[in-house]
């Protein structure tokens, strides 16, 4: 007992640093954005958006094997195995070098080819999207190979660091807006390339503090053959869930280049932007979870692990909900404060967007749990097989006229069916408690959203638009949001903890 609430102590601290480092970040990117639409302009904003991912769909072939990597090195911990911690280490790091050479041949052939021939971008502008995709390269490949390291600090823990030097980063890239708009030249190019100039300098701070505190991201060549097969055989799973996740990200993005224009991609960017900002508040507090749910599994403490992922895919859906319910109400007028302009598309698609990802913000731990086992294949397969839909349906809607927002309408449905997906092949993992899991974590939270959205919504319609008013809306959501949370989204034992905690911390002062 007293090992599980030292864990959940460790979450709680690990908690509470990456939101102060989420808020800070917040306020930084919410006025970077600002300001960098302002120094490119709309299209250029467009063009930054698309080729940049293009950039990132490529990545998608490296990508799967993230998962591999902090899986098996939280499987190491939790079993208190060093040696296989080592071997796990420098396997993943090696197949992330072969990785990264595949990538760089297939994005300066097929990328460049996709970039000059089937975007839609001016010709004046081409030259730039060109220079911009170049840049993007080099800032993938080098992020990629810092993804071993970056696991082994989440892996160990230690957030602090992790929140320190995404201050640092934030910071930075405050810093390149307003050198895009004093340096001389082309600005989407000076973007680009200070960029990348930050990507680099965040990536090297990592690899250092990790070669000088952990043992075993001192690399040496790992002949265990059986670490590369195991490693291999979960990430050939895992690409399924890979390509499905950029199914709904940068294949819908090319898709609504291709049947409108790049100021659709800037709406869709800005979208992305808030919803980016609200969902890091919940992933926060998954990241500091989700290694000790592998290391129950690993130890073998099945009921403490379904504990915790009831508990988290609760508060993950709860800290996205009480951020985006006054945002989703207030959009227009809140978009329109923050960039001075009301781009085309960004309330649909920001009010969409937010909601589907509150609903994937459940399924997260279960994903988890899922990667725990290590038997991966049932549970990508079925959720590839729902979620890999999105992209035909869409185009035929497209074919047919409907609106940009509608790619995301078939998402949201999709979405809410791949949450049951995912529960019945977290069953057939481990036994998973299905109906409990529907009793506390679904019933509970769509009891939320009912009784919290009553009053902001009465107050929005019955009120006429103004700064009063949004604030009153705002206050009104979160207050609403907060107790509905509390008194229906939480059980009783979940409330006495939380009230315990506070108690004993007024007690303490």
């Amino acid at each position: 007992m007293s090992t599980i609430s030292s864990n959940n102590k460790r979450i709680v601290k690990n908690s509470l640093v990456l939101y102060i480092r989420q808020f800070l970040i917040m306020i930084i990117t919410l006025f970077t954005s600002r300001v960098i639409l302002q120094a490119l302009g709309v299209e250029d904003f467009g063009i930054n958006n698309v080729v940049a991912g293009t950039v990132t769909m490529f990545s998608m072939f490296s990508g799967f094997m993230s998962a591999a990597t902090s899986r098996y090195l939280n499987f190491a911990m939790g079993k208190g195995d060093k040696d296989l911690l080592y071997k796990t280490f420098s396997a993943s790091l090696l197949i992330y070098v072969i990785m990264v050479v595949i990538i760089f041949v297939f994005a300066e052939t097929v990328g460049l080819w996709f970039i000059n021939n089937k975007l839609v971008i001016s010709e004046s502008r081409l030259a730039a999207a060109n220079w911009i995709f170049q840049f993007s390269i080099v800032s993938c490949v080098n992020a990629l190979l810092a993804t071993p390291y970056n696991a082994s600090i989440i892996s160990h823990e230690k957030m602090s660091v992790y929140a320190y030097v995404s201050i640092i980063e934030a910071v930075l890239k405050l810093a390149i807006c307003y050198m895009a708009l004093t340096l001389p030249g082309d600005r989407l190019i000076v973007y680009g390339f200070l960029y990348m100039i930050v990507s680099l300098i965040v990536t090297m701070i990592y690899r250092f503090y990790c070669i000088q505190n952990f043992v075993e991201c001192k690399f040496h060549i790992c002949k265990d053959k059986t670490i590369y097969k195991s490693l291999i055989s979960y990430s050939i799973w895992n690409l399924l869930g890979t390509i499905t996740a950029f199914a709904k990200g940068q294949g819908l993005n090319v898709m609504l280049n291709i049947f409108f224009n790049p100021s659709i991609n800037a709406a869709r960017g800005i979208s992305y932007q808030i919803n980016s900002t609200i969902v890091n508040f919940s992933n926060n507090f998954y990241t500091a979870v989700r290694p000790q749910v592998t290391k129950y599994y690993a130890k073998g403490q099945l009921n403490s692990m379904y504990r915790l992922v009831f508990f988290s895919s609760k508060m993950m859906f709860c800290f996205i909900f009480i951020v985006s319910l006054p945002i989703i109400i207030e959009t227009p007028y809140i978009v329109n404060l923050w960039l001075g302009q009301l781009p085309e598309k960004v309330v649909p698609f920001t009010r969409l967007i937010v909601t589907i990802s509150a609903i994937n913000g459940m399924s997260h731990p279960l994903m988890t749990t899922a990667q725990a086992t290590g038997k991966v294949a049932f549970y990508q397969s079925s959720i590839a097989f729902f979620t890999i839909m999105i992209l035909p349906i869409s185009y035929v809607l497209l074919e047919l006229g409907y609106p940009a927002e509608s790619v995301y309408i078939v998402s949201l449905a999709i979405e809410i069916i791949t949450l049951f997906s995912r529960l019945y092949s977290v069953k057939r993992l481990v036994d998973f408690p299905v109906w409990e899991y529907i009793k506390q974590v679904f019933v509970r939270s769509s009891a939320v959203i009912v009784f919290a959205s009553i009053a902001p919504v009465l107050i929005y319609l019955n009120t006429s638009e103004n700064v009063y008013t949004v604030m009153v809306v705002c206050f009104v959501s979160v207050l609403s949001s907060a107790v509905s949370i509390y008194f229906i989204g939480l059980n009783f034992y979940e409330r006495k903890k939380i009230t315990d905690l506070i108690l004993h911390k007024i007690s303490k002062k």
